[in-house]
C-alpha cells in the first residue's frame, strides 16, 4: 500500500512540477521545437519515436474495448500554475482499461487543440490524466467545439485563476469530472507521450470521437488566460492508430 502510495504521488507530482517548471514555453528560445535541449531530463522530446500530439488518420479498426470510466467525483482545486489550467480530483475517480485500473489524478485544458483528427483543430481539447498502481500513465482526451454555452465548464469560468500560481477552491462548484464528456465514449487509440517536458513515453492515449460542445465566449475566455498552449502534432513512426 505505502508503494502504490509514492508511486501516485510520484506520478502527480510529476504533472505538477513539469508544468509549473520554469525553464520551458510554447514559444521563442524555451519553445517545443527546442524543448529537448533544455535539460538532459528533456532529451526525449527530441529523441522520442512514440511522442504526442499526433494527426489522427489513416486508422485501422479494431475491436476496440469500451472505456469503464467512473467520474462522478468533485474537483476540489482550479490551479492556473503558468501552462495550462488544471483541476485537482477528490479520490475515487476511475478509469478501468486493459483489465487494469487507472486512477484519475487531474484534468486540463489547451487552447487549441493538441491532437488533430483528420488535420482538422479544435478550439479546446481536456485531457483526463490517470495512473495505475505501478505508476502506468493513461490519458482521456476530450475535444471540444465551438456552439452552444457548457454549463460544467461555466462552473471553471466562474472560479477560474487568472493569474499565473494563483489557486481556487471550487468545492461549493459542484463539478465533477464527468460532467466534461460526451455520452459517447467510442475513441481512438494510440501509444504516445506527455505532451510536456520530460516527455515521457509509454503513455496509453484514448482520443474520445465525439467532441462536447461550448460557445465562442467560453472559449476566448479560456484562450484569455492559457494563451497559445499547444504543443504542434509529432511524427506517428511505426504506430498503428486503432478505431
Amino acid at each position: 500500500m505505502k508503494k502504490t502510495l509514492l508511486s501516485l504521488l510520484a506520478v502527480g507530482s510529476l504533472f505538477a512540477s513539469n508544468y509549473a517548471h520554469g525553464s520551458w514555453s510554447y514559444s521563442g528560445n524555451t519553445g517545443p521545437s527546442h524543448w529537448g535541449d533544455l535539460s538532459k531530463k528533456y532529451e526525449m522530446c527530441k529523441i522520442g519515436k512514440n511522442q504526442s500530439p499526433i494527426n489522427i488518420s489513416n486508422e485501422i479498426k479494431a475491436g476496440l474495448t469500451p472505456l469503464n470510466i467512473y467520474y462522478n467525483v468533485k474537483a476540489y482545486e482550479f490551479l492556473n500554475n503558468g501552462h495550462t489550467l488544471k483541476a485537482k480530483i477528490k479520490n475515487g475517480a476511475k478509469l478501468y482499461i486493459d483489465g487494469k485500473e487507472f486512477k484519475l489524478l487531474q484534468f486540463h485544458f489547451h487552447t487549441p487543440s493538441e491532437n488533430t483528427i483528420e488535420g482538422k483543430y479544435f478550439p479546446m481539447e481536456a485531457h483526463f490524466v490517470h495512473a495505475s498502481k505501478n505508476g502506468e500513465l493513461a490519458v482521456v482526451s476530450v475535444m471540444f467545439k465551438e456552439g452552444k454555452k457548457n454549463p460544467a465548464l461555466q462552473k471553471l469560468i466562474n472560479n477560474m485563476p487568472i493569474h499565473k500560481g494563483m489557486e481556487k477552491n471550487i468545492c461549493d462548484a459542484n463539478l465533477k469530472a464527468k460532467d466534461l464528456l460526451p455520452q459517447n465514449l467510442d475513441y481512438y487509440r494510440f501509444n504516445g507521450s506527455l505532451t510536456t517536458p520530460p516527455c515521457t513515453e509509454g503513455v496509453r492515449w484514448f482520443v474520445l470521437k465525439t467532441p462536447v460542445e461550448m460557445s465562442k465566449e467560453q472559449i476566448k475566455e479560456f484562450e484569455k488566460v492559457m494563451g497559445k498552449n499547444n504543443r504542434p502534432t509529432q511524427p506517428i513512426n511505426a504506430r498503428m492508430i486503432l478505431k
